[in-house]
C-alpha cells in the first residue's frame, strides 16, 4: 500500500494578497503565484495552500466570502485559477484550497435574501437569528446570550426590526446554520465544483465550530470544556465531514482535507481523524509554545499520541497568516543579536524531522520577522479596527514578500508601484535575489532542509519516534538512521552519537552550541 501524498509532505501556505502582484495594483494575485512556482519547486516544497481568493470585501481578508463559486477581480478570474493548477501540477505541486463554511461575507446573496425577508422565513433559516433578552432599563435589550466575537465585543448584532444574528468573528461575517440542509446541500456542491477544477484538497476554516447548541445558553459559570460545548465541537460536526468524505473519496488522485480545530484535549482531536472523517487537522500547540526543549517535547509527545489511535499523521506548523511570526516569536529581549534567526532554522529542523506533515508560511524561508511598527492608518485586521486599537492584530505577519531591488516594493508589484501594506527598508538585504546564491543565507537553508528531508523519506525514514536521555536545555530523539539535536539552551551540549547531515550553526567537535539544532545519521 502506498503512502498518501499528503502524509508526509510540506505545504507551503500563501496569503493570496501578499504573494505576489502580477498587475499593478499593489495587491498579489493568481497570476502572480503563478509567475513565482519555480520559487517553490527549488525551495522542495510538496503542496501550496491558497488563503481565500473568492470574491469578497475583505472585510476579514477574504474569510468573508460573498461568491464561493468565483474568483475576487482583484485575484484575476476563474481562467487564471484553472492555469495556476495547470501550472503547479506541472511544477509537480498540489494545490490546496480554503473553504470558509462556518460563515458567509454580509454581502453574500443570502445574506442579502435574509436582510429583506421577515422573521421565520425560509431566507433568515440559512443563518442564526433569534430574538433578544430583556435588558436592565424598561425597553432596553440585551443580545440573545454572552457568546463573544473572537475579534472583540459580543457575537450579536441587531437589525431594525429587532431580530439578532449571530457573528463569531466580524459583524460583516454572520455564521450559517448548519442544522438547516440547504446549508449542507450548498457547500456539497462547493466542494465539487472546485475538485472538478482540480484541486487536491481544503483547509476548512473554523472546522470545529459548523453547528452550534441549539439551546444558545450563555457561557457564563460553566467549565472551560463546557464552556467550549455550545460553540465548538459539537457532535453534529462529525456528520458534515462523513458526507464531505465520501465526496472526496468519489474523485481520484487522493484528494484530501484538513481542518482548523481547536480542541480542549486529544480525545477530541482524533474524534475528527476517524478514517471516515477529515485526513488532517491542524496542531496548534507547536506554534504556541515558547522557546523551550521541555515545552517541545512535551508538544511532540502529546500531538503524537493524540493521532496515534486512528493512523493519522500528525500536521505541524511554527507560523502562519494568524500568528506573530515564529522568528520575532523567539526573539531574546536584550540578548545575543541574530538569535531570533539562529532559534528560527533550530525550530525548522525540528519541525521536519517530527513524523507527518509540516506546513510552512510564506516569507519564513527567507527568515522575515514580523513587522511590528505598521502605521496605524494602514492596518486592516478587523481585530486592531473592533478593539478601537487596543490590539494589533495579524497585518504584521501579512506584509507582501520581497523579491528583489532595494526598496519598495522589492519586486512584489510591477513598475515599483506601493503595496497594500508597507515594506520595511530593512527588508533589502532578505529579497529571494539577494539570498539566492549566498549558501549561508536562511533560503539557502531551508533549501537543503528541505531537499535532505525529501531523501531520507524516499530512503525509507520510519514514522516511529524514539526520544533519547538529553541534557535539560535541549531534545534528542531518533527516527530510524535520522538523529535530530536541538539545542535551546545558551551554553554548548554534548551530542548523542552520529554523523552531522546539517546543522544550524558549525559545531564544537562533538559539542552543539546554544540555540542550534542538528540532523545526525547512524548506522
Amino acid at each position: 500500500m502506498t503512502t498518501p501524498w499528503w502524509r508526509n509532505a510540506v505545504v507551503y501556505e500563501i496569503y493570496v494578497r501578499s504573494f505576489a502582484d502580477s498587475d499593478g495594483d499593489g495587491e498579489g494575485d493568481l497570476q502572480g503565484i503563478r509567475s513565482r512556482l519555480g520559487h517553490l519547486r527549488d525551495l522542495g516544497v510538496d503542496a501550496l495552500w491558497l488563503t481565500p481568493f473568492y470574491t469578497s470585501p475583505l472585510a476579514d481578508g477574504g474569510y468573508d466570502v460573498a461568491d464561493y463559486r468565483d474568483v475576487d477581480p482583484r485575484f484575476g478570474t476563474l481562467d487564471d485559477f484553472d492555469a495556476l493548477v495547470a501550472d503547479a501540477h506541472d511544477h509537480g505541486l498540489r494545490v490546496i484550497v480554503d473553504i470558509v463554511p462556518n460563515h458567509t461575507s454580509d454581502r453574500h446573496p443570502w445574506f442579502r435574501q435574509a436582510l429583506a425577508a421577515p422573521s421565520g422565513s425560509r431566507e433568515r433559516a440559512r443563518y442564526i437569528f433569534r430574538p433578544g433578552k430583556p435588558g436592565q432599563g424598561p425597553g432596553e435589550e440585551d443580545p440573545p446570550n454572552d457568546w463573544p466575537s473572537a475579534f472583540g465585543g459580543p457575537a450579536w448584532t441587531r437589525l431594525p426590526d429587532g431580530e439578532w444574528y449571530l457573528h463569531l468573528y466580524a459583524t460583516e461575517q454572520p455564521d450559517l446554520n448548519w442544522r438547516n440542509p440547504e446549508v449542507r446541500h450548498e457547500f456539497e456542491e462547493i466542494l465539487r465544483f472546485w475538485l472538478d477544477r482540480g484541486v487536491d484538497g481544503f483547509r476548512i476554516d473554523v472546522a470545529a465550530g459548523l453547528v452550534k447548541d441549539e439551546s444558545f445558553g450563555d457561557l457564563a459559570g460553566r467549565s472551560r470544556r463546557a464552556a467550549n460545548g455550545p460553540i465548538y465541537s459539537r457532535p453534529e460536526v462529525h456528520e458534515i465531514y462523513r458526507a464531505w468524505r465520501r465526496i472526496l473519496n468519489g474523485y481520484e488522485g487522493e484528494r484530501m482535507a484538513i481542518g482548523e480545530v481547536w480542541t480542549d484535549g486529544p480525545e477530541d482531536l482524533a474524534l475528527y481523524l476517524r478514517p471516515d472523517e477529515l485526513h488532517q487537522v491542524f496542531q496548534f500547540d507547536l506554534q504556541l509554545a515558547p522557546w523551550s526543549a521541555a515545552a517541545f517535547q512535551d508538544v511532540a509527545k502529546a500531538a503524537i499520541k493524540a493521532v496515534e489511535p486512528t493512523g493519522a499523521a500528525p500536521t505541524w506548523v511554527l507560523s502562519s497568516h494568524d500568528s506573530v511570526r515564529h522568528l520575532t516569536r523567539y526573539e531574546q529581549p536584550e540578548g545575543i543579536p541574530g538569535v531570533e534567526l539562529a532559534r528560527a532554522r533550530a525550530a525548522l529542523l525540528l519541525l521536519l524531522a517530527l513524523p507527518g506533515s509540516a506546513y510552512l508560511y510564506q516569507g519564513e524561508e527567507l527568515g522575515l520577522p514580523e513587522v511590528v511598527d505598521l502605521p496605524d492608518d494602514a492596518r486592516q485586521d478587523p481585530i486592531w479596527k473592533r478593539s478601537d486599537g487596543g490590539q494589533i492584530g495579524r497585518d504584521g505577519c501579512r506584509v507582501p514578500l520581497p523579491w528583489s531591488g532595494k526598496a519598495e516594493p522589492y519586486g512584489f508589484s510591477p513598475k515599483g508601484v506601493r503595496p497594500w501594506l508597507p515594506m520595511p527598508a530593512e527588508w533589502a538585504s532578505l529579497t529571494v535575489e539577494a539570498q539566492e546564491g549566498d549558501p549561508a543565507s536562511t533560503l539557502s537553508f531551508y533549501r537543503e532542509a528541505l531537499a535532505l528531508r525529501r531523501r531520507l523519506l524516499a530512503e525509507g525514514l520510519p514514522e516511529d519516534l524514539e526520544w533519547l536521555d538529553s541534557p535539560e536545555t535541549a531534545l534528542f530523539f531518533r527516527r530510524g538512521p535520522l538523529t535530530c539535536a536541538l539545542n535551546c539552551g545558551d551554553n554548548p551540549v554534548r551530542l548523542p552519537a552520529g554523523r552531522p547531515l546539517l546543522t544550524t550553526i558549525p559545531l564544537y567537535g562533538d559539542l552543539l552550541p546554544g540555540n542550534a539544532a542538528t540532523w545526525l545519521t547512524t548506522p
